[in-house]
């Protein structure tokens, strides 16, 4: 799925998610010195920003478009050596407590959540910080009712949970109890802007990899349908300059491994 749409235009738009996300974790455990691996780590913003702060950094992605892109921000801006791992999440590979801090930013929350778990788990070392963002379920997000107006709530196939599950704080908090304490959940809220509605239905349709990819997988009336139920959801969002802008809950979780 990663590999659809144009995923570095859905990366650039939530860059200060993965801003915050690295800001939040060294503010509470300085990433100078430390061992960090950026799980689904994607085109590497959090990656970046934690090479930037001083840290060791592993960036592990399934999609080797995506760590192709990564490599080629790094190269750019000139980054500290960073080591890219093409690998499952939940599958990197990488030895047994080789992590002081894991993080993700919008990455892990689309993996099978025990394995996931299990992974961070075996990583990080005694005392090591988790550290990941997840969007939160919102009574009105004009990116997702659409899918499921049209289409039935969509979950990976075969499984039991949504990405945004992890924007739950009692799930957050179960799923952790076993290997992790100081669990801190912190809310805030991603503004999406685009200058025309014309530009956020083509991010919708040509760029975001999780659209193009059901758009992909629906009949062309079905399509048809998707489209004007996303200009529709959109429309109350139009400034009177033309302007949409729209407001995503999300979370900055942190926990520390036992």
């Amino acid at each position: 799925m990663w590999a659809r749409g144009r995923y570095e235009a859905v990366g650039e738009r939530i860059a200060g998610v993965a801003a915050e996300l690295v800001a939040t974790v060294d503010d509470l455990r300085p990433l100078q010195g430390r061992d960090v691996v950026d799980l689904a780590c994607g085109t590497g913003s959090v990656a970046l920003g934690a090479a930037k702060a001083g840290a060791r950094v592993t960036g592990v992605d399934i999609t080797a478009d995506l760590l192709g892109l990564a490599a080629a921000k790094a190269d750019a801006a000139q980054s500290d050596p960073i080591t890219w791992v093409r690998a499952d999440a939940s599958a990197t590979g990488l030895p047994d407590d080789s992590a002081d801090v894991i993080l993700s930013s919008m990455g892990i929350i689309f993996v099978e959540p025990a394995a996931q778990v299990a992974e961070i788990a075996r990583l990080l070392r005694a005392d090591g910080t988790l550290g990941f963002t997840s969007w939160v379920r919102a009574t009105h997000n004009p990116f997702y009712d659409p899918i499921v107006s049209v289409l039935g709530r969509p979950r990976p196939e075969g499984a039991d949970h949504s990405p945004d599950d992890w924007g739950v704080p009692d799930t957050v908090h179960a799923r952790l109890a076993g290997d992790f304490d100081t669990v801190e959940i912190d809310h805030r809220v991603h503004t999406w802007r685009f200058g025309t509605l014309e530009t956020a239905l083509h991010f919708i349709s040509e760029e975001s990899p999780m659209h193009v990819d059901v758009l992909h997988r629906v009949s062309e009336m079905q399509h048809d349908r998707l489209m004007s139920a996303f200009e529709v959801a959109l429309a109350p969002h139009t400034d009177a300059d033309g302007a949409i802008a729209f407001d995503s809950p999300y979370v900055v979780v942190t926990a520390r491994r036992r």
